[in-house]
């Protein structure tokens, strides 16, 4: 089997950072040795930052901003509609709360200058993620082998989390942020305990089309997670905390920051967390140039990934992963559209770049919070786009026209806090019925129409392709929309499992 005897780290200027496990060049030399399973790690580095002093640097300037903005989170969170009932009382606590806040911000500013200076000075060293290694007691599964074994299932979990400063994310009538982060992690982890030690085969595939289900747990067997909307570090932390030693490594902390062509100044990352329980080889990130309204301050872009599946011939058997979250603003399709060309042109680059010669491809998934949906008028532009001929989406049949069994996955904010909408069971035979859709569920942009039956809007897609011609095959066994994370946030998360054979 083809292996490496050296090493090379592939880095770029142009936002992208590309790190590759030792021997990406070497494994296509014949007569080198054996590749070790899990491949050795080492070539993600988990600082961002190249050097120890420039991390103790960063930690530095985060300190000295840290009372300045934690003040000013909070002053934001009072003017949030659910955080303002009516009555005097309040409005005299709000007062008191507000006045020292106030003063904590005055207070904070002297040393939020220096902080936010040298800050925006070190983000020119800075790659655009952290990396978190599994600890050195992680096994990966077993390498798949096909003929040995004829067909191996893949388990593929997306869910915007809405893990926002809290002041921000009160205006989606969430907060607690670290809380729900916590909850989210154990959520998670629920789901994968059922196949931690089970097999990684499949069953023979079953006739017809695949389907989809409507469950109120996190589906069973995930190899690859990714979240949307993870802003919030210290959320992000926890987050990282309980999936890396559970479930593998972790890439997170996305995003580039500081002033950056155009100019823009980018206060956010792209929020975008990827977890995987395969080995990780390679990984890059790309920021969209153009950011409008509320996503002007956030480094929204591309995330991509590649993993380590097997062993087919002695060649690797890898697989990739293309995580996004798309320009919020309904009304802005058109840049939507462009966002969407760049990424298709980054993601083909991107494999062009990381496979060997002689790779076996088992999967492409594009995944994440695309922030269109595929029945409002609105959305024409990005329901024609060429993404929906170079990738496959299981819940489309066509522009407009869903799977049957398709639901909307963007939840009705201002009932987020009602008790049915905070229970994942109740909130799944809420969704089963057209009442249920109709006051759960968000309704049309801009109040627009609702279709007949009402589905809702889904905005949160999981797409894959094949390599045509290739030696391996992956077809939809299962599609999920899951209410695991209700009360946690305002999206459904949405399950793809992916069946990957020999072809015939």
């Amino acid at each position: 089997l083809p292996c490496s005897s050296c090493g090379r780290t592939d880095e770029s200027t142009r936002t992208l950072e590309a790190n590759e496990l030792p021997g990406r060049r070497a494994a296509e030399k014949p007569g080198t040795p054996c590749n070790p399973w899990p491949p050795p790690a080492g070539a993600l580095r988990p600082s961002p930052f190249p050097h120890p002093v420039l991390d103790a640097l960063h930690g530095l300037a985060c300190a000295l901003l840290f009372p300045a903005y934690w003040a000013l989170d909070q002053l934001l969170g009072y003017w949030a509609p659910a955080a303002r009932p009516s009555g005097l009382r309040w409005l005299s606590a709000a007062a008191g709360a507000g006045a020292s806040l106030l003063l904590l911000l005055l207070v904070g500013l002297p040393l939020a200058l220096p902080g936010l200076l040298l800050w925006l000075l070190l983000q020119v060293w800075r790659r655009p993620f952290c990396y978190q290694p599994p600890p050195q007691c992680w096994a990966p599964p077993a390498p798949w082998r096909p003929p040995t074994e004829p067909a191996r299932c893949f388990g593929f979990l997306s869910a915007n989390l809405c893990l926002l400063p809290d002041g921000l994310a009160r205006f989606s009538n969430l907060q607690h942020g670290q809380r729900r982060a916590e909850a989210v992690g154990a959520v998670l982890l629920a789901g994968l305990r059922p196949s931690r030690y089970g097999t990684t085969g499949c069953s023979p595939p079953g006739p017809g089309a695949p389907c989809g289900m409507l469950i109120a747990a996190v589906p069973a067997g995930l190899d690859f997670v990714c979240l949307q909307e993870v802003f919030d570090l210290r959320a992000a932390r926890r987050l990282v905390s309980r999936l890396a030693p559970n479930l593998g490594p972790v890439l997170y902390n996305v995003g580039t920051f500081g002033l950056q062509p155009g100019p823009h100044l980018k206060l956010l990352g792209s929020g975008l967390l990827l977890a995987s329980r395969y080995p990780l080889l390679r990984a890059a990130f790309w920021s969209f140039p153009h950011g409008r309204r509320e996503d002007a301050l956030a480094s929204k872009g591309l995330l991509s990934a590649q993993v380590h599946l097997g062993i087919l011939d002695g060649r690797r058997i890898v697989g990739f992963l293309h995580c996004t979250h798309l320009h919020a603003p309904s009304e802005d399709g058109p840049l939507r559209c462009k966002q969407l060309t760049l990424l298709l042109d980054w993601a083909e680059q991107f494999e062009a770049e990381s496979r060997q010669g002689d790779d076996a491809v088992a999967f492409s998934v594009l995944l994440g919070d695309l922030n269109f949906d595929n029945c409002s008028p609105d959305h024409a532009q990005e329901q024609e786009h060429q993404l929906f001929s170079r990738f496959r989406d299981p819940c489309r049949l066509a522009k407009r026209r869903e799977q049957p069994w398709a639901l909307g996955t963007i939840l009705n904010t201002s009932m987020l806090c009602h008790s049915v909408a905070c229970s994942p069971e109740m909130l799944r035979r809420a969704l089963e019925q057209e009442e249920g859709r109709h006051r759960y569920l968000a309704g049309p942009p801009r109040g627009g129409h609702r279709a007949k039956p009402w589905r809702g809007r889904r905005l949160d897609y999981i797409t894959y392709r094949g390599v045509p011609g290739g030696p391996l095959n992956p077809e939809v066994e299962q599609v999920t929309f899951s209410t695991a994370l209700a009360g946690l946030t305002d999206h459904l998360a949405v399950g793809l499992r992916l069946r990957v054979s020999m072809s015939s």
